[in-house]
């Protein structure tokens, strides 16, 4: 093989995100039996640490969503951390479906999201986001099993009366859960959506 092609042929192998076996470690296992007991389908994920500050350590890929009587799909979802989807299955469950039941009417059929994983900083700072390790979900939408869709950027402050109280109470209960949880009472760049991330600990940043 020429010198220069086989050197190419090792520029570009070194160039790709380092994949690590699927995680074996008891915590990684008892984070993933918690999502099957919670009725989450999911694949687990190979580890990668892809350069920048950015990885994916102990992360799944979500297909599926349990309520009390049903499944629950998730749109436009990439890659979370096992731990962070525990949290998210829980959410919506506890916190979505059933909200949507008592004050809307309806159980929720999908739930909307705008991406999870993404390489790249906190706007406007230097310091990576939690999307740069699939901590962070953008939540955008809610559709109902009667057919209605329940946007943030829609019904946060132009929706009916019932539909503000239900992305309150949403919101309200993603504080109680996720480490911090951002909407359109932040700033305008979260005017369409719900940014939850992390696990909530000691304290919990809620806007």
């Amino acid at each position: 093989m020429p010198e220069g092609r086989e050197q190419q042929q090792t520029t570009a192998a070194s160039s790709k995100p380092l994949a690590l076996p699927a995680p074996r470690s008891a915590e990684a296992g008892q984070c993933l039996s918690r999502l099957v007991q919670m009725g989450a389908q999911y694949t687990a994920l190979d580890d990668k640490y892809l350069g920048q500050g950015c990885s994916l350590l102990t992360s799944v890929q979500l297909s599926g969503l349990a309520s009390d009587g049903a499944n629950l799909s998730v749109s436009n979802l990439g890659p979370v951390t096992c731990e962070v989807s525990q949290v998210f299955s829980g959410w919506a469950r506890y916190g979505v479906d059933r909200a949507a039941r008592q004050i809307l009417g309806s159980p929720v059929r999908t739930i909307e999201t705008m991406g999870s994983y993404s390489c790249r900083n906190v706007a406007g700072t230097g310091r990576r986001s939690g999307h740069a390790t699939g901590a962070a979900i953008d939540v955008s939408g809610f559709v109902l099993e009667d057919g209605r869709r329940i946007t943030v950027k829609g019904g946060w402050f132009g929706g009916s009366a019932k539909e503000q109280q239900f992305l309150r109470t949403v919101q309200q209960s993603a504080c109680k859960r996720f480490e911090t949880v951002l909407g359109p009472d932040y700033n305008s760049a979260h005017n369409d959506h719900l940014h939850v991330e992390g696990v909530i600990g000691t304290k919990s940043y809620c806007r």
